[in-house]
């Protein structure tokens, strides 16, 4: 059984005990957050999909941890001006595990 949900502007695939990075949530280390813009249920093979979202669907999730992504370097170049701009970036992640995915 799987389902995509819509987390944090993001559509996700997700099962049971999986452990998904997304964008970083305003809720607690070891809570328990639902998700109710459920997209798609696949349960065995049968298939439904919302218009745009399932009523009554819902994905609950344990936050694990606040993480911080890979290092991201941006650098701009004017070339033959003497411009240069190095800059760098840290994307902020909540760590979630999918506990369950009720259709």
């Amino acid at each position: 059984m799987y389902a995509i949900v819509e987390i944090a502007g993001q559509q996700f695939k997700v099962q049971k005990d999986q452990k998904i990075f997304v964008h970083r949530l305003d809720a607690e280390e070891g809570k328990k957050v639902n998700f109710d813009r459920v997209l798609l249920v696949d349960n065995d093979g049968k298939i439904s999909i919302g218009a745009p979202v399932i009523e009554g669907a819902k994905v609950t999730a344990t936050v694990g941890e606040h993480v911080k992504g890979d290092k991201v370097v941006v650098f701009r170049k004017n070339r033959r001006k003497g411009y240069r701009k190095r800059n760098g970036h840290r994307q902020q992640f909540t760590a979630i595990t999918i506990n369950d995915i009720k259709a």
